[in-house]
């Protein structure tokens, strides 16, 4: 098993493998699903107003069952050989079988993800997200839902992996916020168990 480190926050669980995949593969892996993926930009509706999505995504199952979150339903892809790589590693390590993996391509620093939580009903009562790292490290921002007060910043690295489990989705919220620097791209794979 790969070094982890266990966030300490009251009312979750999750853990962060810094080296989850050799430098080298995971550049690969960036290039490849970078220049493979059929990537599509969804429209989203935000107080009435609809904005494009500030980022890219893709879908894929290893079932034909659509993906529904903040209006946007997405209809999957079926696994290539390199997403099944990455997948078979993750359950390996995780015990964990997944089903599904959602990707997000930050092309700079005005693409973003807002605060929110991977609580769908599709995803069951406890989720388990798995969120692999590809590209730009990038900060990923943690806040507790009741206690807006008690936040947390960890900075997701190339090929590293953040698996959130129990009871996260319930309490906190997370984000990838904006930023005004010049950064490179960024892939991230949430894999996850769709019911």
């Amino acid at each position: 098993m790969p070094k982890k480190i266990t966030l300490n926050l009251a009312d979750s669980d999750i853990t962060y493998f810094p080296d989850f995949l050799q430098c080298t593969k995971a550049t690969q892996y960036f290039t490849f699903l970078r220049n493979t993926v059929p990537w599509q930009q969804d429209e989203i509706k935000v107080y009435g107003k609809v904005y494009q999505q500030p980022r890219l995504t893709a879908f894929f199952s290893s079932n034909s069952k659509p993906y529904r979150y903040s209006n946007i339903t997405m209809h999957p892809h079926q696994f290539g050989k390199e997403l099944l790589e990455i997948k078979h590693k993750l359950e390996s390590e995780t015990n964990i079988k997944f089903n599904s993996c959602l990707l997000n391509l930050y092309r700079d620093g005005r693409d973003s993800n807002g605060w929110h939580s991977d609580d769908e009903k599709e995803l069951g009562q406890h989720p388990t997200i798995a969120s692999i790292s590809l590209g730009q490290e990038r900060p990923f921002h943690l806040r507790h839902k009741k206690d807006k007060s008690r936040k947390h910043k960890i900075f997701l690295e190339h090929g590293s992996l953040l698996l959130m489990k129990g009871e996260t989705q319930h309490y906190w919220h997370h984000q990838l916020p904006k930023t005004a620097k010049p950064i490179k791209e960024r892939i991230n794979l949430t894999f996850r168990v769709i019911n």
